[in-house]
């Protein structure tokens, strides 16, 4: 009886630490947005503007997609640059005036799951 519980517990505790790890790499699959140029809420200089958005896991660009949030509220999608990292997205805004503006971005990560963020940044002249 004894080693019956005794094997019980260690397939419990076997099942228990495969759980948290499989856990642990499904929450590693979401794509989390871990660097971006412009900065969140920074001033930039215009009239063109590089974007850069490095995630932490890797992006499929071509279900991927980047716009920038007029000050107006209207929105221009933007081409995206060939990866130069599987985990970033490159482009560049091109004729932005003085004012506030936003990256918007939609990205497919590995798991399949899709993820949404926004990049507040100001345009300040050339």
């Amino acid at each position: 009886m004894n080693r019956t519980r005794q094997a019980l517990r260690v397939a419990l505790l076997l099942v228990a630490g495969f759980s948290i790890l499989l856990l642990a790499k499904y929450a590693e699959a979401h794509a989390i947005l871990k660097e971006s140029s412009p900065v969140a809420n920074s001033s930039v200089p215009g009239p063109d503007v590089p974007l850069k958005l490095k995630f932490n896991v890797r992006i499929d660009a071509a279900r991927s997609k980047v716009q920038i949030a007029n000050p107006d509220k209207s929105t221009i999608d933007m081409t995206l640059e060939k990866q130069s990292s599987p985990d970033t997205l490159t482009s560049i805004a091109k004729g932005l005036k003085p004012g506030a503006y936003k990256i918007v971005w939609q990205v497919l990560a590995p798991d399949g799951h899709i993820t949404r963020g926004e990049v507040p940044f100001k345009v300040t002249g050339s």
